[in-house]
């Protein structure tokens, strides 16, 4: 559909920079922005709260937790 719409020149200016450095059209990024704009919110935002698991123990005898590969050995079993 075709439409006539008023927009701050610089505005314009800016949106059709941004466009060309994007490699669309004007108008296929004000459809983009208008559809972004129109989607349903998503709802409101719950607080988080992270509950970290804590285990005792003691460190294990031969192994060096700089070396990753013998970690990933030791813990796959391998020796």
């Amino acid at each position: 559909m075709k439409t006539t719409l008023n927009f701050d020149d610089r505005l314009i200016r800016e949106a059709k920079a941004r466009a060309a450095r994007d490699g669309e059209t004007l108008t296929r990024l004000i459809e983009r922005a208008l559809r972004d704009y129109l989607r349903p919110a998503r709802g409101p935002v719950r607080d988080f709260r992270a509950e970290l698991l804590t285990k005792r123990g003691r460190a294990v005898a031969g192994v060096d937790l700089d070396d990753r590969g013998l970690l990933y050995e030791r813990m796959d079993g391998r020796d």
